[in-house]
């Protein structure tokens, strides 16, 4: 978080100036203004440094800096980071086992999180890899009803990948 102008720090031959109650009271000399906000006990802040002239508030800093604080942790909290979750499969995979991996990354859609499928072949699995990305695909039609293929199966040497990521996020 950047850091404010405040009071003795503002060197600028004239400010507009917001009074503490938001009243505009016009253009002042920012020596002017800082005697403004002495006279009133509170701290005069540039809070506009762009505008011609730069806009200056009388204020109070602490509670201006604590309610700037107490912003920028709401909006870190309603903040939502995506998660990539990983499943991993065999090439030779049996029917049940798939439905099982497939119920939990249906799961992991319907929280929000993308997910990475991978194969890893071994031995004599690398001649065929056409199997891993049909079991693939029968994978990404059992979580079609909250998942969508984001990235379609790719053969990378000895693994097989896929994402897929939550209806309606692409």
């Amino acid at each position: 978080m950047k850091e404010t102008l405040k009071n003795e720090q503002i060197v600028l031959p004239e400010v507009r100036l917001i009074g503490p109650k938001g009243e505009q009271l016009g253009i002042v000399s920012s020596a002017k203004a800082l005697e403004i906000a002495q006279n009133e006990d509170l701290d005069l802040v540039l809070i506009a440094p762009a505008g011609n002239p730069p806009v200056c508030k009388v204020m109070d800093y602490s509670k201006f800096k604590f309610d700037e604080m107490k912003k920028l942790k709401e909006q870190k909290k309603a903040q939502k980071v995506a998660e990539t979750k990983e499943m991993r499969l065999s090439i030779d995979i049996d029917n049940h086992d798939l439905e099982i991996k497939a119920k939990q990354v249906c799961k992991f859609l319907a929280d929000g999180s993308k997910v990475k499928v991978s194969i890893r072949m071994k031995g004599r699995q690398q001649a065929r890899p056409q199997i891993g990305v049909d079991n693939m695909n029968r994978f990404a039609e059992m979580c079609a009803s909250v998942g969508q293929i984001d990235k379609k199966p790719e053969v990378s040497g000895r693994n097989i990948f896929m994402f897929l990521a939550p209806i309606g996020k692409k």
